[in-house]
């Protein structure tokens, strides 16, 4: 049996050290082999799209640089978080074009 030991008085909090919470792991159904892949996404936004940047090979800061620009070319709102990048906007064709103008090679991915 896996041991579940949240705290311990001689360790302090055990939780922060668990590996897998900063193993930079990629949402299900995400490959790790360097291609930058968009999808279009509805799930838990209350039905609003947006469009979600997978894939890309930066640290946080310079994600979040990234998702500035992003956000500044195509006009809209958005974030970056867990290692992608959310823009408020449904139209990938953009977000395609965009990446193409920083550098990045992205493809579509899904339906």
């Amino acid at each position: 049996m896996k041991d579940k030991t949240v705290y311990s008085t001689e360790k302090g909090d055990l939780r922060s050290r668990d590996p897998r919470k900063n193993s930079g792991e990629m949402p299900s159904g995400i490959k790790r082999d360097g291609t930058v892949r968009i999808r279009r996404e509805t799930k838990g936004r209350g039905g609003k799209p947006v469009t979600v940047i997978f894939g890309l090979p930066l640290s946080e800061p310079a994600l979040s640089s990234l998702a500035s620009t992003l956000k500044r070319a195509i006009g809209a709102g958005g974030t970056a978080k867990d290692g992608t990048i959310v823009i408020q906007c449904e139209d990938t064709e953009r977000v395609v074009a965009a990446l193409a103008r920083e550098g990045y090679e992205a493809k579509r991915a899904g339906g």
